[in-house]
């Protein structure tokens, strides 16, 4: 069993799902383990090859040797995050993880329950940004979402700043 599990954890770069990719390496991952790092990117209307291409059924996996180069990410419309990688790249030379990023262009709700299915994911970690019961209900809480739809265990952390 060891070495077959892919976790994943659902990033956008902010700092609730940073919070949640640290969390995920301390307390999720082990030795052999697969990291798929899920980014969700606005659809829209791109003129870019990369993104026309995996539109649909989102990027091919993306080895962590790819997504560390500013210039390849770029192609997919993703800036590179010097904190995220310095998290990623110190958890597959301490904890021997292969490190992948995937990308998905759309609706973050859908598309990560799509990651799961699609990937597949034994579990995915995911933040919360805390925002208040009004707000979830207005504009909608991707993390409910996914707890509520996703077909395999989610974990939501939430962000110290937003603990009350």
């Amino acid at each position: 069993m060891e070495g077959d599990r892919r976790i994943g954890v659902a990033i956008d770069f902010s700092p609730c799902s940073k919070e949640a990719l640290k969390w995920a390496v301390d307390n999720v991952i082990r030795d052999g383990d697969h990291l798929i790092l899920v980014t969700i990117r606005p659809g829209g209307n791109y003129e870019q090859g990369e993104m026309q291409l995996w539109g649909t059924t989102g990027s091919p996996l993306i080895p962590l040797s790819e997504f560390s180069d500013p210039i390849i990410m770029k192609k997919y419309g993703v800036k590179s995050d010097p904190e995220t990688l310095d998290i990623v790249e110190t958890a597959a030379r301490q904890k021997q993880v292969v490190v992948l990023m995937k990308i998905y262009w759309g609706d973050a709700r859908e598309k990560i329950c799509e990651a799961i299915d699609n990937i597949p994911l034994s579990c995915l970690v995911m933040g919360n940004r805390g925002l208040g019961k009004i707000k979830r209900a207005i504009m909608g809480s991707v993390s409910n979402y996914v707890v509520n739809n996703g077909s395999c265990p989610v974990t939501v952390v939430k962000h110290a700043d937003n603990e009350s």
